[in-house]
């Protein structure tokens, strides 16, 4: 009997001591890591969207400060992202039989640049892209071109930060 209490209680301890850095969102941050910074995306893409720059750039800073407790810095930071935005491009992906569009594709891609203060050896320059599909039939204005921007904002800030901080 005391054979199993003790061998429980080691089990137990194990247990709990294994899962010490384990997080549910995935995410692993040292502790040493307090603050971010999020630089200015520069657009450089051959068609330019005005106030895309900006936007991007929020939107980066959002899901950060929403998915940890970093703060955000705007110099010196333990992390920092910067970057420019290099592709926004609309294209046919599929045609009709009268020649024109059936389905447009908005894509945006962008160059990330990852810096870690505290473990250089997790830098690194990567580019993420992610499109948005939507009828050739009609043209990308107004409230359509908004839900675009914003589900292609959310998959590239979701994949950066899933590739910085995630390590998926």
């Amino acid at each position: 009997m005391k054979f199993f209490k003790y061998s429980s209680v080691i089990l137990v301890s194990l247990i709990i001591l294994g899962c010490g850095h384990y997080s549910f969102s995935g995410i692993s941050i040292p502790p040493d890591t307090k603050t971010f910074q999020v630089n200015y995306f520069q657009n450089n893409a051959p068609l330019i969207e005005p106030g895309l720059e900006r936007d991007f750039t929020i939107a980066l800073q959002d899901l950060i400060q929403n998915q940890t407790n970093l703060s955000l810095a705007t110099s010196g930071a333990d992390l920092t992202y910067e970057g420019e935005i290099v592709e926004y491009r609309i294209s046919p992906t599929t045609a009709q039989s009268n020649s024109t569009a059936a389905q447009n594709r908005l894509t945006i891609g962008v160059n990330v640049r990852f810096y870690d203060k505290h473990t250089p050896d997790e830098e690194f320059e990567q580019r993420f892209s992610f499109y948005y599909d939507y009828p050739g039939s009609s043209q990308l204005v107004g409230s359509q071109k908004d839900t675009a921007i914003q589900e292609i904002f959310e998959r590239l800030t979701q994949d950066i930060f899933n590739a910085t901080l995630a390590k998926w």
